[in-house]
């Protein structure tokens, strides 16, 4: 793959339904804390169409801005660590 922005076609799908998940999780989160795209925006200090793009769950933002989208409104994940000796399940 040529470097730039990756697209939907360059992940497993598994992968892209838990980033679509995440974006959904941050949307909702984000509502029911009555705030706006735009003051989501400010708190984490990136440009309104990322968190248009984080809630739409496109695959190509920095997923630094995803997790920090998500610990804005308290949404924390839980990610088993590996156990030496154990191989990766992947997500494809």
């Amino acid at each position: 793959m040529a470097q730039g922005k990756r697209t939907s076609t360059d992940i497993a799908p598994r992968a892209l339904e838990t980033i679509r998940d995440m974006g959904a999780a941050a949307r909702q989160a984000r509502l029911a804390a009555g705030e706006g795209q735009a003051a989501a925006a400010a708190r984490l200090g990136v440009h309104v169409q990322t968190i248009g793009r984080i809630e739409s769950g496109e695959p190509g933002v920095a997923v630094g801005h995803v997790l920090g989208l998500l610990a804005l409104y308290g949404i924390t994940l839980d990610v088993p660590r590996p156990q030496p000796g154990a191989q990766a399940s992947g997500l494809d």
